[in-house]
């Protein structure tokens, strides 16, 4: 199977795109990874050539280690990236990534840490989605309720299919399913009325003061496009494959990748300050870590080897610290 990865970032989380591309890697991807951006690109990035792929007249293509190669692609959008997810993956299909046969996304702050051919098994039982930290949603919870009276107003019905919820950070999609997407933007482009655009999103509600619109009673879309995509799914009727909260290592069990949730990513973490609270490295942490040094370096083989022995030393005495 010929499958593509994608992704999108802003800023610092640069830094989360090299790990995750160094774990695609390492777990046995093997291909071409398309990074939507804003903004400025890091001093590794800008180590790769310039040409022209598709509307892209200065995509940036780099090569770190043979077999996989990542395609940088500046965006134009006033969408928050995080609303941006199934516009770019059909953006893709339609241009650069035309001959994948699957593609997937991942959000930047994810580590995999099994097998790439697990992923591709996975795509083939259906649309790949993992269960989020906050579910289960039962059958008639306010939320769900919201999104069926909500999207009945734009001729969209919805169909009840299970409690879990789903988390938006990763999607898998084969080419037979790419009407997945085309649902997806159909159904955010309805919720935009209702949030005061694609351009606002919950992760802006927390850094700046660009808040949703809000209505009263539940807020049904306050989790913006993963709201958008669980009730995607309800509106889809072709299969859709879950893995439970193990998949991304929010419970005990076999993980399949490490999703850093919350604003404190693996790359800002002070272990030693994290200590001191009680708190030892997370797995993702560790994971992060791991997968920092190559084929790509974001950070200095000084910095990775002071983090990596804050992590052990935070980890020993962690045993022996508590609050």
């Amino acid at each position: 199977m010929i499958s593509s990865v994608c992704t999108l970032f802003e800023g610092h989380y640069h830094y989360g795109v090299a790990a995750l591309s160094n774990s695609l890697y390492n777990k046995g991807f093997r291909g071409t990874i398309y990074v939507g951006y804003r903004g400025v690109l890091p001093s590794w990035a800008l180590e790769g050539k310039k040409e022209t792929i598709g509307k892209w007249n200065e995509a940036i293509i780099l090569n770190p280690i043979e077999g996989i190669q990542l395609i940088f692609l500046e965006l134009t959008t006033g969408y928050s990236l995080t609303n941006y997810k199934p516009d770019f993956m059909l953006e893709l299909w339609e241009g650069p990534a035309k001959d994948a046969e699957a593609l997937f996304y991942f959000d930047p702050d994810i580590v995999v840490i099994d097998s790439w051919a697990c992923f591709e098994q996975w795509a083939n039982c259906g649309v790949a989605v993992c269960e989020d930290i906050n579910s289960p949603l039962q059958e008639f919870h306010p939320r769900r309720q919201g999104w069926r009276n909500y999207f009945k107003n734009y001729n969209i019905d919805l169909t009840y299919k299970n409690q879990i919820y789903v988390n938006g950070g990763f999607v898998g999609v084969v080419k037979k399913n790419i009407a997945f997407l085309h649902l997806w933007v159909k159904l955010q482009e309805s919720m935009g009325d209702a949030i005061g655009g694609l351009d606002k999103s919950i992760f802006l509600n927390q850094t700046h003061n660009s808040t949703i619109v809000k209505m009263e009673g539940f807020q049904f879309f306050d989790k913006s496009d993963q709201d958008a995509l669980n009730a995607t799914i309800e509106a889809y009727n072709r299969p859709v494959s879950y893995v439970g909260k193990d998949g991304m290592g929010f419970v005990s069990g076999e993980a399949i990748m490490f999703h850093a949730l919350g604003s404190l990513k693996p790359w800002k973490v002070n272990h030693f300050a994290r200590l001191f609270n009680g708190r030892i490295p997370r797995k993702e942490d560790v994971a992060y870590w791991r997968n920092s040094k190559s084929p790509i370096s974001a950070h200095s083989k000084t910095k990775i080897r002071k983090k990596q022995l804050a992590i052990n030393m935070s980890k020993f005495l962690g045993r022996f610290y508590k609050v």
